[in-house]
């Protein structure tokens, strides 16, 4: 069923500190689930939702067809640290990553190059959430900005 999520994803989406009016991106996004919860919650905010696999972006377009059709949601296919602004994107409040290797720690060179990508793309004041907390944790960006 596409509009199902799991209690970890449920739990996960609740914790981020979302306003409805938030600009999030989610890195590492699968076929979409998260995404969709956090564009539920969202009013006039949206959510950008990449991956670097284009069968993930697929799933994540097809199931979250009525997301997209409202704004609240877009998908991109693209690498973590590969990412950047495209012209006419606002910069994000708040970014957040469910099992990606080079935010959890095993892939620490790619972590690297990946946290300067995020802290270049976060407004002031934004803030990264990873997995692997209670059940989020937060990491600061404050050295790499």
């Amino acid at each position: 069923m596409p509009g199902a999520i799991s209690p970890r994803l449920a739990e996960i989406v609740a914790a981020l500190p979302l306003a409805p009016e938030a600009n999030v991106l989610e890195i590492g996004c699968g076929p979409g689930a998260a995404a969709r919860a956090v564009a539920a919650r969202l009013t006039s905010g949206r959510i950008l939702a990449i991956d670097r696999s284009a069968t993930a972006i697929a799933q994540a377009k097809i199931s979250g067809l009525e997301e997209i059709a409202s704004g609240r949601m877009s998908v991109r296919h693209i690498a973590a640290e590969d990412f950047v602004l495209e012209p006419g994107d606002a910069a994000f409040d708040i970014a957040f990553a469910v099992r990606v290797g080079a935010l959890d720690g095993r892939h620490p060179a790619a972590g690297q190059v990946v946290l300067e990508r995020i802290a270049a793309v976060l407004a002031p004041g934004g803030r990264l959430f990873v997995d692997g907390g209670q059940p989020l944790r937060e990491i600061p960006l404050s050295p790499i900005r």
